[in-house]
């Protein structure tokens, strides 16, 4: 039996018509996004995960898990992170804005 591959925009294009799917949807982008930044701040710092966690004081898997975007860290982890990578960590509040999914169609 031979399957049909549909297009992830394809899907997404009719997924965004649904306003429950765009709210969850949009509930995900804080989660992404804290995830998304601590991968860059290890790649800009040239680190890997292990080296990362042993400037930490912790382990690998432990960075993997931050990084995954699955845990919600603590601001002193986000802290040793930041030194960790010879970042900074800034944390703002903005103002709300329209659902991603119905802005991007």
């Amino acid at each position: 039996m031979k399957r049909k591959f549909i297009p992830a925009e394809e899907s997404f294009t009719q997924w965004k018509k649904d306003p429950k799917y765009v709210i969850e949807y949009d509930g995900l982008e804080e989660e992404f996004a804290l995830a998304s930044a601590l991968i860059e701040a290890r790649g800009n710092a040239d680190m890997t995960q292990e080296q990362v966690a042993e400037a930490m004081g912790t382990t690998q898997a432990v960075v993997a898990r931050l990084e995954s975007g699955k845990v919600l860290p603590s601001t002193r982890t986000l802290e040793r992170f930041a030194k960790a990578t010879c970042t900074r960590l800034r944390i703002s509040f903005e103002p709300k804005h329209e659902p991603l999914a119905l802005k991007r169609g």
